[in-house]
């Protein structure tokens, strides 16, 4: 069930491709609105393919952009900022962790996760 009491300026995420069961469990923050449209104006986009993050940036390039990935691969996490991603997080962690991560982002910081972050 959605939070019904949001702040005035809830955080606006958009979840590429759509994942309803993660869109509930976010929902839940009382400061996350999940939307399900770039034309809605998403402060951050949550990613699984490392293409999305150019083709959103190219949309709007105000939305920060995260790639949610299950494991490290080489070179990924170089190749996910170098393509304008703000950062690389852990698809399957806690909600909370990757609540977090997505608020910051939003606030301009580049967000890895340490599982992620490599040698």
């Amino acid at each position: 069930m959605p939070v019904t009491h949001r702040p005035a300026r809830s955080l606006r995420v958009l979840l590429d491709p759509p994942n309803p069961a993660l869109a509930i469990r976010l929902g839940l923050q009382p400061d996350i609105e999940v939307v399900d449209s770039p034309t809605a104006r998403p402060a951050v986009a949550l990613v699984e393919e490392l293409a999305s993050v150019a083709a959103l940036l190219a949309e709007d390039p105000e939305c920060r952009v995260l790639l949610a990935t299950g494991s490290a691969h080489p070179g990924l996490r170089d190749a996910a900022l170098a393509a304008g991603a703000s950062g690389l997080v852990l698809r399957d962690g806690p909600v909370e962790d990757l609540a977090d991560c997505l608020r910051r982002a939003s606030m301009g910081e580049t967000v890895v996760d340490p599982a992620l972050a490599g040698p």
